[in-house]
């Protein structure tokens, strides 16, 4: 199946990709195309649009709340897997900044990198898939009760060595 979104991927337009690939349709093809060519491009490929205004796959609103196309494909192939849904959190904050997920500050930040290093989407996808599926491992434990950060979610620090709950040793 093919599958179409806008070109110049962040996160949402590669976190889909990786889920589709991983979860939906393991033999998925995609397109990345201009933005006003996306609904097109979907016509003439008979390819299924994605994150872009227009497709059912796209940013939603449910309750108040905003939750992004990641969420749209949680939704629409029924994936209950908690893990999944606790990426999509990541997810969430990293592409529209909803949510509490600290984890969304550093897939933003690398995503960008990635954008910024990558000569096009297919290899900023190559890229950033071992990423997702470090996310996804690090949310599978997470769910399990067997990870938490311990820096960057631990709230906020003191450069006082003597208000750190646990003392530190210089390295020698």
């Amino acid at each position: 199946m093919k599958w179409v979104t806008r070109a110049k991927a962040k996160v949402d337009r590669i976190a889909c990709p990786w889920l589709i690939l991983r979860f939906v349709d393991p033999s998925a093809e995609f397109l990345y195309v201009p933005a006003d060519r996306v609904l097109e491009v979907a016509r003439s490929e008979r390819a299924t649009p994605f994150d872009t205004p227009g497709a059912e796959l796209h940013h939603f609103l449910e309750d108040g709340q905003e939750f992004v196309t990641f969420d749209a494909l949680l939704r629409r192939y029924q994936l209950t897997d908690p893990a999944l849904h606790e990426l999509a959190k990541i997810v969430r904050k990293a592409d529209a900044g909803v949510g509490d997920a600290v984890e969304g500050a550093g897939l933003e930040a690398a995503a960008l990198g990635f954008r910024a290093i990558a000569p096009d989407d297919f290899a900023n996808q190559r890229l950033q898939f071992p990423l997702y599926d470090a996310l996804y491992a690090y949310c599978q434990a997470k769910v399990r009760g067997g990870a938490q950060l311990e820096h960057a979610g631990a709230g906020p620090r003191t450069n006082d060595p003597s208000a750190r709950s646990s003392p530190r040793r210089a390295a020698k």
